[in-house]
């Protein structure tokens, strides 16, 4: 039996869709927060399988609410991973300090310069340590139909303004959460102790916030302008990182994937609007 945890939330919900008899929780279900509740719900239900698509992702707000941050994202993973059934924890490229140049390999030294950033760092620790067999994919730019993200936020803007301004020297790959959702459904039946271990994905290809929000307008089919604007033009509270490029070779090697350019995942997306 496979459990979804943060079921509600944009990649919860697709990956939701694809396993239909999966058991699927929020935070009113499930509070992974409590190791007892956690044991119980999966032992009483026969849980082999948890999805872990819960998180506190609200990054500039983690800066000022370390404690709930550190209880959502490590204290809830470990919890989930002293459970004994096999776990697939979702975490970010934050953990990196985004000051490098070349796309980040799993290997990689890790350096988060935020609360969201280091909270989830130690989540990856926490479940790696503590199951069995663990899948942690790092991810970044996640977007999708439900919940808030950059694509829905620019098409609001799209539709109500002629001109809108977005940082040109942020550098990352755009991630749909079907593709993700469906990469997690082909690493289930592959999950093993031999091949546990930390994960890449996002989709293929390289842009800027501009490059992205020019596309998401094109697409849509909004007249908007976008303009580019360096990031020390809008002040955020916790620090992003500049380049935030991962590496997915280890990924597409160990369980046989091929991965959708970031305009392909983008254009799947606007279709289902």
């Amino acid at each position: 039996m496979f459990l979804i945890t943060g079921a509600d939330g944009q990649l919860g919900r697709a990956v939701s869709g694809l396993l239909p008899d999966a058991i699927c929780t929020d935070k009113n279900t499930l509070d992974i927060t409590d190791a007892a509740a956690v044991n119980a719900f999966v032992r009483e239900n026969n849980i082999d399988v948890i999805i872990n698509c819960a998180a506190y992702t609200a990054v500039d707000k983690a800066e000022d609410d370390t404690e709930l941050a550190t209880k959502i994202n490590v204290d809830g993973p470990m919890n989930l991973a002293k459970t004994g059934a096999k776990i697939i924890h979702i975490s970010t490229d934050y953990v990196f300090d985004g000051t490098g140049c070349v796309p980040y390999g799993t290997d990689d030294k890790t350096n988060p310069v935020s609360v969201y950033g280091k909270t989830k760092r130690a989540g990856e620790v926490a479940v790696l340590e503590n199951a069995n067999v663990a899948i942690v994919i790092r991810t970044a730019w996640l977007y999708g139909p439900n919940g808030n993200n950059f694509v829905k936020t620019m098409r609001r803007l799209g539709a109500e303004k002629d001109a809108i301004n977005v940082v040109s020297d942020q550098i990352g790959s755009p991630t749909f959460v079907g593709d993700l959702a469906d990469a997690i459904v082909k690493i289930i039946p592959q999950m093993t102790h031999e091949n546990s271990g930390i994960y890449h994905f996002t989709n293929e290809g390289v842009c800027s916030w501009y490059d992205f929000a020019c596309e998401i307008m094109e697409m849509s089919g909004l007249k908007c302008d976008v303009n580019p604007i360096k990031s020390n033009q809008y002040p955020t509270r916790a620090t992003r990182p500049f380049y935030s490029v991962l590496d997915k070779d280890k990924i597409k090697q160990v369980f046989g994937l091929k991965i959708n350019h970031w305009k392909k995942g983008l254009e799947k997306c606007i279709n289902q609007f």
